[in-house]
């Protein structure tokens, strides 16, 4: 798995060994168990009749999600013509934040390697190294 997923431009061998020891190893049962490991999902704020989303929920595993940010900021400079990239290059024309499109990038992109590793599906436009 660490092989496969240092294949994808952008995503080192320390990065690549981090996802797999702490996450995708693990037996998870769909892309929002996988998110929700991660602590990449919305925290919400239900006060009566009232719901809202607080931000991020930070019940997850920390360390997989101050990774994933950093590596999502990388595979943006690195996967230019990905659709990952593509998707949040037009939401941030459309005038989102990008401290909290990156956050979406960053789940997207868990969730895009996940199937990578456990599927075989390579994300759309992602471009990989050449096997050695």
């Amino acid at each position: 798995m660490v092989v496969l997923l240092a294949r994808v431009i952008g995503v080192g061998i320390e990065t690549a060994d981090m996802l797999v020891h702490e996450v995708l190893s693990r037996n998870l049962r769909d892309r929002r168990a996988v998110a929700r490991y991660a602590g990449l999902t919305g925290s919400p704020d239900e006060s009566g009749s009232k719901r809202r989303e607080k931000g991020l929920a930070k019940a997850g595993n920390a360390r997989v999600r101050r990774g994933l940010i950093q590596l999502a900021w990388r595979f943006l400079r690195f996967q230019k013509n990905s659709e990952l990239t593509q998707w949040f290059q037009a939401r941030a024309a459309q005038g989102a934040r990008k401290t909290t499109m990156i956050v979406a990038l960053a789940r997207k992109l868990l969730i895009a390697l996940w199937r990578l590793v456990t599927v075989g599906e390579i994300p759309m436009g992602v471009t990989l190294r050449p096997m050695n």
